[in-house]
């Protein structure tokens, strides 16, 4: 296929990827589709044995994917159409509050494939959106302007730059519209979205639009056994909520060591009738858009069993962010 008739390839799967409702069988078509003409363009397969495509990016607090790591996310079908449903939304809602203005664009973290320009521009025009880009890896930067260069997008692009989004400090940060940063993982380990949200957020005016808007991570109990194929579960609440925590941290300005402890207390609990303690990541997208429990990598529950008799009182659990990034949790 020529490049342009790659072009109307990818627009007319982005069309269709947008329509609801759409059977997992066709999205995995189109994204499948997609993935094809990305790896023709870039050379990038996602699945090579390359050590420097393998290995994850240190950044200042946490670590970067890897390149093909980077590449694989296009293919966590339900995350991709969500975001990509999410973003449309929310350029059109910009349009409709700010008409006859250029809505801009910053991306964190665009990774080798840039789905979110690459996809999502041709829908527009470029006096409509400017994207500016910001990336960790040099390689998936590079693989990125090849992509937008061969798509002929590169009208579209204010910027890119080659830099730590965790550090990072914004030019003309105000004019800034929505921010999108993708940099998460399960259970928030390892990757940077929180300390990203620490340095980005407060260099944006207060209007801006955050993509995704929050990561909870939730706790149950479960009575579940692997006999026993009926699930019934105890909410625990939430045991962190990232934008809340942010929030609580305004006007200081060093990201922390660590969020606040959260202590969930057992003590008017039967703990004898639950066998395991699940940990759930959940995505709030954008407005009413969410991904939840095994919709994507990013949402596979944690679980842990808890051993009978159960003799604690509370659990308390510490997300850490130096020296490395993660969730600890002690029972007491």
């Amino acid at each position: 296929m020529s490049n342009k008739e790659i072009i109307n390839s990818l627009k007319k799967s982005t069309l269709t990827l947008l329509e609801s409702p759409l059977n997992q069988k066709e999205v995995e078509k189109e994204l499948n589709d997609i993935h094809l003409h990305f790896q023709k363009l870039t050379e990038i397969t996602g699945f090579d044995n390359k050590i420097e495509h393998l290995a994850a990016v240190p950044s200042a607090k946490g670590k970067a994917l890897g390149l093909n790591h980077a590449a694989q996310c296009l293919l966590d079908y339900k995350r991709t159409v969500k975001f990509l449903k999410a973003v449309v939304l929310a350029i059109k809602e910009k349009q409709k509050k700010h008409p006859k203005e250029t809505i801009h664009f910053f991306y964190a973290g665009c990774g080798p494939y840039a789905p979110f320009i690459s996809l999502i521009a041709p829908l527009f025009t470029p006096e409509e959106i400017q994207f500016t880009l910001l990336e960790i890896n040099k390689a998936s930067i590079d693989s990125a302007k090849k992509l937008i260069k061969s798509l002929d997008l590169t009208d579209y692009v204010q910027e890119f730059y080659l830099a730590d989004a965790v550090t990072f400090k914004v030019p003309e940060a105000n004019k800034f519209h929505i921010l999108f940063s993708e940099t998460l993982d399960a259970l928030l380990y390892r990757e940077s979205y929180v300390p990203i949200l620490y340095n980005l957020l407060p260099q944006f005016n207060k209007n801006v639009t955050l993509i995704p808007e929050n990561v909870l991570i939730n706790m149950s109990l479960s009575n579940n056994t692997k006999a026993n194929s009926d699930l019934s579960e105890h909410k625990m609440g939430n045991i962190l909520d990232v934008r809340q925590v942010i929030a609580s941290h305004k006007g200081k300005q060093h990201t922390p060591i660590q969020l606040p402890d959260k202590k969930i207390d057992f003590t008017s609990l039967n703990m004898s009738a639950y066998k395991s303690m699940l940990l759930d990541t959940q995505v709030h997208v954008y407005n009413d858009i969410w991904l939840n429990r095994n919709e994507s990598s990013l949402t596979l529950p944690l679980e842990m069993t808890l051993e009978q008799p159960f003799l604690n009182n509370a659990i308390i659990f510490t997300y850490q962010i130096e020296p490395d990034i993660e969730l600890k949790c002690k029972l007491e």
